[in-house]
């Protein structure tokens, strides 16, 4: 028996008829990590200590209510947990080993009692889309151990794709969780920005960043995001709104849903296998009698300028913090304290997080801020009312989750048309703080790499997004297929 292609409700039966103990079920979870993570390497740090010691204790407990009992899970290593060390992937916070408390997010889970296995890989700060960035190692597609797995939350996708756990925490601020989703042949959800409290969250764009899940199936997908969604008093930005159970909505009725699909998703840059993939998810949503028109988005060629500008400049702003003093690395070579401020930064910082404080710093400055900074947040508002007057005639947005299928490890992308496809697919819902779910659609006919559909809805719709999305995965068998690596 493996974690593979069981959903949180056949394990929690098992659980109760006494087929399987809380241990045996970490050990599955620790018995595919020694199997397949010298290959994959989807960790940064792992709990097999305090997760054994923690499944022993529930060995002993009868199985109660807690909707998660006993279920062995993966968390983002932007996302903060106590006693367990957190470090963005980056060497600033390589000593970061006890953050003192749970993000609300992971506090949810605890609540119901889940055993948090270990803390994945990433791209540095979240800055990135492959998790090369990541200052300690490089993460691998499951599918294909020469190709990435997307990013930034690239170890918490391949966790789950690799069956090293049942499900995992992710965070998106341009496609973060969606991408690698996709890359990886898993379902992976951006929620409603302020659904899910962000305290605790390591920030990068405080606009702009969501946690949320990414598991083997929607409904496990639903029942996660049940759990961490709410109202929080530590979050000022957490909508005050009372969480709606979204695994009801997963009835495979969804006859009479109109979605748009905007020409700007399927156009130039978008592999032709890609394009093929959505237009067969279309066909198979017509069948379930959901109606469907191609529309015109124009203002998402600004989509990724504006991103760009905006994360970056709120990324400057953000990791001002760490200036080695207060917590973090902290330079040993410096005489002064300006010299402790920059070689401390200089020595911690990776590449790409230095050149995004560039371009922030650049953007906030004062001869720039006008041209710059406010310019992108006028289009930023343009965007969202496009997205709402679509709303006002479709249910959902549909298109592509990315442009191609995961890229080689250190294969850059040279074609500018491709990698502006890619910001222009994830990063509009983003900006409009919308919800949008990947899930599988289909693989390349070559190497046999997934593919992903986007379904974008609007602010709160995540139930009409899971009412669709589940209907076609129980119509599909995408999300039947499990990479041949490790393991049984």
């Amino acid at each position: 028996m493996s974690l593979f292609g069981y959903t949180i409700k056949e394990l929690e039966n098992k659980l109760h008829k006494k087929e399987i103990s809380p241990s045996e079920l970490v050990d599955l979870s620790f018995q595919q990590i020694h199997d397949v993570e010298d290959d994959v390497k989807a960790f940064i740090t792992l709990n097999e200590e305090q997760a054994r010691k923690q499944a022993k204790k529930l060995d002993d407990e009868p199985v109660n209510k807690a909707k998660l009992f006993a279920l062995p899970i993966g968390i983002k290593d932007n996302i903060v947990t106590k006693g367990l060390r957190t470090t963005g992937a980056s060497q600033f916070l390589n000593n970061f080993d006890d953050p003192l408390y749970d993000a609300t997010a992971v506090k949810r889970l605890k609540d119901e009692q889940v055993i948090t296995i270990g803390k994945l890989n990433m791209d540095e700060f979240g800055m990135g889309s492959t998790t090369e960035n990541s200052s300690y190692h490089v993460t691998r597609n499951p599918w294909n151990l020469n190709h990435v797995p997307g990013g930034s939350s690239g170890g918490s996708a391949a966790a789950v794709a690799a069956g090293e756990v049942l499900f995992s925490l992710g965070t998106d601020t341009g496609g973060s969780i969606r991408q690698p989703a996709s890359f990886n042949g898993i379902v992976g959800m951006k929620p409603t920005y302020g659904l899910v409290s962000r305290y605790g969250l390591i920030t990068f764009a405080s606009s702009l960043d969501t946690i949320g899940p990414l598991t083997q199936m929607v409904e496990d997908n639903a029942r996660i995001l049940e759990i961490i969604a709410g109202h929080d008093p530590s979050d000022s930005t957490s909508a005050k709104r009372e969480v709606t159970s979204y695994t009801d909505a997963l009835t495979k009725d969804v006859k009479g849903l109109k979605v748009a699909v905007p020409e700007e998703y399927l156009g130039e840059g978008v592999d032709p296998e890609v394009k093929e993939s959505v237009m067969n998810a279309l066909q198979m949503l017509e069948l379930l009698g959901v109606k469907w028109d191609k529309i015109s988005m124009p203002h998402s060629k600004y989509a990724a300028a504006t991103y760009y500008i905006l994360s970056s400049a709120e990324a400057s702003t953000a990791l001002a913090r760490f200036d080695g003093i207060r917590f973090g690395k902290r330079s040993n070579q410096a005489k002064n304290v300006d010299e402790l401020f920059k070689q401390s930064r200089a020595e911690g910082f990776g590449d790409e997080v230095k050149r995004r404080i560039l371009l922030g710093t650049f953007a906030l400055s004062a001869n720039n801020v006008e041209d710059y900074y406010k310019k992108a947040q006028k289009v930023r508002t343009l965007i969202r009312q496009e997205f709402q007057t679509v709303f006002e005639t479709y249910d959902l947005v549909i298109g592509p989750s990315t442009p191609t299928p995961a890229p080689k490890i250190g294969e850059k992308t040279v074609d500018p048309v491709t990698v502006y496809a890619n910001d222009l697919l994830t990063v509009p819902a983003n900006l409009a703080g919308l919800p949008s779910l990947s899930l599988p659609c289909g693989f390349t006919e070559e190497e046999g790499l997934p593919l992903g559909l986007q379904m974008i809805g609007n602010h709160f719709a995540e139930q009409t997004i899971y009412r669709l999305a589940y209907a076609y995965e129980q119509a599909t068998n995408h999300h039947k297929k499990r990479p041949a690596l490790g393991g049984e």
